[in-house]
């Protein structure tokens, strides 16, 4: 006799490790603006950088243990919006922006700033997340978040150390943060690095490069992931005038090669 309850489907849960990964990512883009309120830019900006390994780490366990889901990827998307686009408009705005033009007609561009960046951060992620499966996996289509987040609060962070805050800093601070925003929802295309592979053959000097990196990061942590940030993101726009000029030149080949 078949029985009149019906059945109930097994209850889906949410994979620990990838979940919990992405929920410390969360927590220290979120401890970051504590820190900032708090007047602790330093702290504040390396948590953003612990954020970002966090972030780094979730994707590739997840892969590794095959354990995706849709629910990890808007999760982590969430959490991305916080750590890469709310912490650091709201690290930078109190550590600077915040005093551009104070009592001024100028007084709303600092904040403005701040929010175009939230602003184009939440959109990159939308766009991001619509793209998934059909884009380039060699190259992202503008700058990733938390690349401008790494350009960002390494200034603060470099700044803080040598004493910069407020007024005296406020013109680079939002000259950066306007250009890392706009960046972030550009079609300039970035490498991902997704293909690297370590198996493969490099030449000299990049390890000679490699190691230099890690000597000035171990000697002055806010100098090298500030210059190295800021690289990234001049990479982009640096690397699309080279193609298109490359495209130029093979389309109109030089005219002054020697006559038969």
């Amino acid at each position: 006799m078949a029985s009149d309850t019906p059945q109930r489907g097994r209850r889906r849960g949410i994979y620990l490790l990838p979940n919990l990964l992405t929920t410390g990512c969360l927590f220290f883009g979120f401890l970051a603006v504590v820190s900032a309120v708090n007047g602790e830019f330093g702290r504040a900006a390396a948590s953003i950088y612990i954020a970002m390994v966090f972030d780094a780490l979730d994707g590739r366990v997840a892969r590794m243990t095959k354990t995706q889901s849709d629910f990890g990827v808007q999760y982590d998307s969430l959490a991305d919006m916080v750590s890469f686009g709310l912490a650091p408009a709201m690290v930078v705005f109190l550590w600077s922006l915040g005093a551009i033009g104070a009592g001024a007609p100028w007084d709303n561009l600092g904040w403005l700033a701040a929010f175009l960046y939230v602003a184009c951060a939440a959109l990159r992620l939308a766009r991001f997340n619509t793209q998934v499966g059909v884009a380039d996996k060699r190259y992202f289509q503008g700058l990733p978040s938390p690349a401008a987040a790494g350009a960002v609060a390494g200034l603060v962070w470099f700044g803080s150390h040598w004493g910069l805050a407020g007024p005296e800093i406020a013109g680079p601070a939002g000259v950066l943060t306007v250009i890392a925003a706009v960046l972030m929802v550009s079609n300039v295309r970035y490498e991902s690095f997704k293909e690297f592979d370590l198996r493969y053959r490099v030449r000299f000097i990049v390890v000679v490069g490699l190691v230099l990196a890690v000597v000035l990061v171990a000697v002055h942590p806010p100098t090298a992931l500030f210059l190295g940030f800021l690289s990234y993101l001049l990479s982009g726009p640096v690397l699309t005038v080279t193609r298109l000029r490359r495209k130029r030149a093979d389309r109109h080949p030089d005219s002054d090669a020697p006559g038969e």
